[in-house]
C-alpha cells in the first residue's frame, strides 16, 4: 500500500517497511521516502511529523539531482578490463601519495555504495563505477583509499578528502546523480 504526506506544498509518497529491529529509521536510498519500522510500532505519523522538514529538504535535493541525472551520460563503452586496469592504476599512484597500501582490492556489484574498505585493508569497488567518468572513478578510489589511514568518516577523514578536493560536495552531488541513472538503466 502507497503511503502519502503532505509537507508544505508537496506531496511525498512512501513505504512502510516492518523490520525485526529496535529503533525506527528513515531512508531515501532509492529516491523514494521508506520508514523503516519495528514490527511493533504504531505511531508512523509522529514519526514523519517529527522529522517532516529533514523529509522535505532531502526529497527537494533528490529531485534536483532526479532532473540532473537527465544530464548526464554513461560510458557504456568501457570494458571491464579497461575499468579495472584504471582502478588498479589509481590504487596505486594513491597508494604512493598517501604513502599506504591496499592488502586486496575487488570488484562486485553493490546495492547502496560505490566502495568500501574493510579494517583489514581490503577494498572493494562497485562493478558499476565502470559507467563514470575518470574523475569521478578516480575520486572514490580516493575515498576509499584515504580509509586505509581513517576508517570513520570524522573530521580527519574529510581533512585528507579536502587537501585533494576542495569541491568534494559537487563531487558527491554528481555521483547522486550518476547513481539514480545507473538505477534507472539497471531496474
Amino acid at each position: 500500500m502507497v503511503h502519502k504526506i503532505k509537507i508544505n506544498d508537496l506531496v511525498i509518497e512512501y513505504d512502510l517497511i516492518r523490520r525485526q529491529i529496535k529503533y525506527p529509521r528513515l531512508e531515501f536510498k532509492t529516491g523514494k521516502l521508506c520508514l523503516i519500522l519495528p514490527k511493533n510500532y504504531r505511531n508512523h505519523e509522529h514519526l514523519i511529523e517529527k522529522h517532516k522538514l529533514w523529509i522535505w529538504r532531502r526529497h527537494c535535493e533528490i529531485q534536483a539531482t532526479l532532473r540532473d541525472s537527465e544530464n548526464r551520460e554513461l560510458d557504456m563503452d568501457r570494458t571491464d578490463n579497461e575499468f579495472k586496469h584504471l582502478v588498479h592504476s589509481c590504487v596505486e599512484r594513491m597508494g604512493k601519495e598517501l604513502d599506504v597500501s591496499a592488502n586486496q582490492v575487488r570488484f562486485r556489484r553493490m546495492k547502496t555504495k560505490w566502495g568500501s574498505c574493510s579494517c583489514r585493508g581490503n577494498l572493494n569497488f562497485n562493478t558499476y563505477l565502470k559507467y563514470l567518468p575518470d574523475n569521478l572513478i578516480e575520486y572514490v578510489v580516493y575515498h576509499e583509499m584515504v580509509h586505509l589511514i581513517e576508517l570513520k568518516h570524522n573530521n580527519r577523514f574529510w581533512g585528507f578528502i579536502h587537501d585533494r578536493y576542495e569541491d568534494r560536495r559537487e563531487y558527491e552531488k554528481r555521483m547522486s546523480s550518476y547513481w539514480f541513472l545507473i538505477q534507472k538503466m539497471s531496474g
